[in-house]
C-alpha cells in the first residue's frame, strides 16, 4: 500500500490542510475535526484504495483498519492543521448531539492510551500476586503500583489539558487550574475545614475525578477570552493568567469542583443501580447494537464512561463485556465465512479480519465481511447478545482498561472472587463459539455484496464477454439536463467517477434509466447504484453533499438485488427539504466503468423520464 499517496488523497478530500482544525487517530480510524464539513468529499474518500469506509458524526472519521498509524504519520508530514479557512458556523449546522459527542470524544480519546497503559500495569501486578505469589508489601510491587495508579490519580490534569485543546484556550493555564486541588498541602487544608472569602470549602477528593476539571476549564476558557479582549496587549501576558487563576480557582474550590464531583457521583450511582437491577439486559442489548453503533461512530460515546468507571467504582460491568462479546463474535463469524466461502478473495479477507477481531480490532471484520453479508451479521448479533447476557447475569467485572480481546482476560482476575475469571472465560468462549456455529450453518455465498473487491472483479469479467454492450439510457428525472462539466462538484465535473450527465430535478421522483439490477442502495439513501443489462455500472447520485442528511428526505422504492426496467420508480425525495438544508439538487447519472464504453450524450435542456439521455456502445 502506497501510504504517501493515500495520505495526500485523504487530506485533499477532507478539504485540505487549512480545513482541518484538529487531527488524531484511534485504533482503526483517522479522525478529522473540520472547520467546514461541507468541504469534505465523502464519496471520493470512500473510493480511495485502502479506505474501508467514512463516517461523518461530529468528526469526519476515515476508517483505515490496521494500517491507520502508517497513514496517520504520512498525513502529519503534509502540514499543520489549524482550520484557518473556517467559513461557516459549524456548530450551527450540526445537531446538538453531534457537537456534544465530538467535544467529549476530543477530550477523552487522547486519554485512552494512558488509561489502558495504567490498566495493563495493574493487571500485570494482579497476575503477579495471584499466580506467582508476589507480595503486595514488596518494594517492587509498591513502585509498579504507583506507576499504574498515577495514570488515574492525575486524570484531572490530563482531562484539563485535552479539554483546553478542544476549547482552544491556554492548555498550561488549564493544567494549573486542575492541579491546585490535587496539591497535598491543599488537600490537607481542605480536610481541616479551610474557608475562602468566609465560605467553607467543601471537603471533596479531586484525584481521579474528571467532571470538576471539565467544568473549571470550561469557565476558565470564557474568562481567558474576556480578559484577552479587554486587556492592553502589552499587559496580556501578565494579567490574563493572573485573572484566570484568581477567578477560576476560587470558583472551582467553592462551586465548580463540588458540583462536578456530585455529577460524577450521581453518574456512578445511576450505573450501579442499573447494573444491580437490569444490568444484564443492558449489556446484552449494547453488545447486539455495537456493530451498528460502530458503523455510525456512536460507540465512541462510551469513552467518557470508560474514563470514569475505573476510578469509581473501580470496575466495569457494562462496556467491557459488551465489547468483548462483539469483537469475539466478529472473529468467530469471519472464521466461519473463511471456511465456508468458495470465493478466494472473500476467504482471504475473512481470515485476516478474524485475526484482527481476535486481538480487539473489529472494524476490518465489520466493514470487510459482516456488514456486507446479512447472514454473517446475523451470526454476530445473535452471538453478541447471548454471550454478553451470560456475562451480565454472572456479573463479570473488568478491573483494568485493556484491549477488548482475548489478550484482555487478566483484567477479570479477582483474588476475592475467583469465579469472576471463570465466567469471563465462559463468556469469551461463548462469543467465539456461537458466532462460528451460527454463521457456519446459515452462511452462503450469494448475490449480496459479500466482497466489494471480488464483486467488482466479477462484474468486469462478465461485462463485455457475456452481453451486448450497446444500450440506450433514458432520463431518470424530470428536469433540466446539464453537461457533467457544469456540475458544481469537481469529483463529478472532472470525470473522476466516470462520464455521464447532470440533471437539475423539478420533481422528487427518480426512475431507472435502463433495464438492470439494483446493486446497492446506499445506507444514507441519497444514491443508488445498479448494473445495467449490458454490464455498465450506473451511479445515480441525488444532489451534492446530500450524504450529510443521513437518509433524511430520501425514500428508496427498491432494495439491493431487485430487477428493474427502464422507467420504474426507484426513489422519491423531498426537494423542498433538501433546499431548506442549502444543498445543491443537481443529480448525477454516471457510468462508473465508462472507460470500457463509447458514451454518446444525446440531449441537454429540459428532459422527462422517457427522454433519451445517452447511448452506450463497445469501444
Amino acid at each position: 500500500m502506497d501510504y504517501k499517496s493515500m495520505a495526500a488523497e485523504i487530506l485533499k478530500n477532507v478539504g485540505g490542510e487549512k480545513n482541518v482544525s484538529h487531527f488524531e487517530h484511534c485504533s482503526t480510524r483517522l479522525r478529522f475535526s473540520l472547520a467546514d464539513p461541507a468541504k469534505a468529499n465523502l464519496e471520493a474518500l470512500k473510493k480511495i484504495n485502502g479506505v474501508m469506509g467514512v463516517v461523518m458524526k461530529g468528526q469526519c472519521q476515515v476508517i483505515i483498519g490496521n494500517n491507520v498509524i502508517e497513514v496517520y504519520e504520512e498525513i502529519m508530514k503534509l502540514g499543520t492543521f489549524s482550520g484557518k479557512e473556517k467559513t461557516v458556523n459549524v456548530k450551527a449546522k450540526q445537531k446538538p448531539v453531534d457537537v456534544f459527542i465530538d467535544f467529549m470524544v476530543g477530550i477523552f480519546q487522547p486519554l485512552i492510551a494512558v488509561i489502558t497503559g495504567g490498566g495493563i500495569v495493574k493487571a500485570i501486578l494482579t497476575v503477579a500476586t495471584y499466580c506467582f505469589g508476589m507480595s503486595k508489601d514488596s518494594s517492587t510491587y509498591l513502585v509498579l503500583y504507583q506507576i499504574g495508579d498515577a495514570c488515574f490519580y492525575f486524570l484531572p490534569i490530563m482531562v484539563a489539558f485535552t479539554c483546553a485543546a478542544k476549547l482552544k484556550c491556554n492548555q498550561m493555564l488549564a493544567v494549573i487550574v486542575a492541579a491546585v486541588p490535587l496539591l497535598p498541602s491543599m488537600t490537607k487544608l481542605i480536610d481541616n475545614g479551610m474557608t475562602l472569602f468566609g465560605a467553607t470549602i467543601p471537603n471533596v477528593g479531586y484525584s481521579s475525578q474528571i467532571f470538576p476539571a471539565i467544568l473549571s476549564v470550561f469557565v476558565m476558557a470564557f474568562i481567558e477570552k474576556y480578559f484577552t479582549k479587554i486587556c492592553p496587549k502589552v499587559l496580556r501576558v501578565i494579567l490574563v493568567p493572573a485573572a484566570c487563576f484568581l477567578i477560576t480557582i476560587p470558583l472551582e474550590l467553592l462551586i465548580l469542583g463540588p458540583l462536578g464531583y456530585n455529577l460524577g457521583t450521581g453518574f456512578t450511582n445511576i450505573l450501579l443501580t442499573l447494573n444491580d437491577s437490569v444490568g444484564w439486559v443492558v449489556v446484552a442489548i449494547l453488545a447486539a447494537a455495537l456493530p451498528f453503533m460502530t458503523i455510525t461512530g456512536m460507540h465512541k460515546a462510551l469513552i467518557p464512561y470508560v474514563a470514569s468507571v475505573y476510578t469509581n467504582p473501580g470496575y466495569d460491568m457494562l462496556n467491557t463485556p459488551a465489547k468483548v462479546a462483539h469483537n469475539l463474535s466478529e472473529c468467530g463469524a469471519c472464521f466461519a465465512v473463511a471456511i465456508k466461502t468458495k470465493k478466494t478473495t472473500q476467504k482471504t479477507v475473512a481470515f485476516s479480519a478474524s485475526l484482527s477481531a481476535l486481538f480487539g480490532i473489529s472494524e476490518p471484520a465489520l466493514y470487510g465481511v459482516t456488514m456486507l453479508n446479512k447472514r454473517a451479521m446475523t451470526g454476530v448479533v445473535i452471538s453478541s447478545f447471548i454471550s454478553a447476557m451470560v456475562m451480565g447475569i454472572a456479573g463479570v467485572k473488568s478491573y483494568a482498561s485493556m484491549s477488548t480481546s482475548i489478550v484482555g482476560l487478566p483484567r477479570h482476575l479477582d483474588a476475592n472472587n475467583p469465579m469472576n475469571f471463570v465466567w469471563a472465560i465462559i463468556g469469551y468462549l461463548l462469543a467465539l463459539g456461537i458466532s462460528f456455529i451460527v454463521t457456519l450453518i446459515i452462511y452462503k455465498d450469494s448475490d449480496e455484496m459479500t466482497s466489494a473487491t471480488e464483486s467488482a472483479d466479477n462484474r468486469i469479467e462478465t461485462k463485455t464477454e457475456d452481453v451486448d454492450a450497446s444500450m440506450n439510457f433514458y432520463s431518470p428525472l424530470k428536469g433540466r439536463a446539464i453537461p457533467m462539466s457544469e456540475v458544481n462538484d469537481e469529483v463529478f465535473s472532472a470525470g473522476i467517477l466516470g462520464k455521464g450527465i447532470g440533471i437539475i430535478p423539478e420533481e422528487g421522483k427518480l426512475y431507472a434509466p435502463c433495464d438492470g439490477k439494483i446493486f446497492s442502495v446506499f445506507p444514507t439513501k441519497h444514491a443508488i447504484s445498479m448494473i445495467a443489462d449490458n454490464g455498465a455500472e450506473v451511479l445515480l447520485h441525488v444532489g451534492l453533499e446530500t450524504v450529510t442528511l443521513n437518509g433524511k428526505c430520501f425514500s428508496p422504492k427498491v432494495k439491493d438485488g431487485d430487477i428493474v426496467k427502464a422507467g420504474d420508480l426507484i426513489m422519491e425525495f423531498n426537494i423542498d427539504e433538501i433546499k431548506r438544508n442549502n444543498l445543491d439538487l443537481t443529480t448525477c447519472c454516471v457510468i462508473t466503468n465508462s472507460d470500457h464504453y463509447e458514451i454518446d450524450v444525446k440531449v441537454k435542456g429540459n428532459v422527462n423520464k422517457n427522454t433519451l439521455l445517452m447511448s452506450i456502445n463497445n469501444r
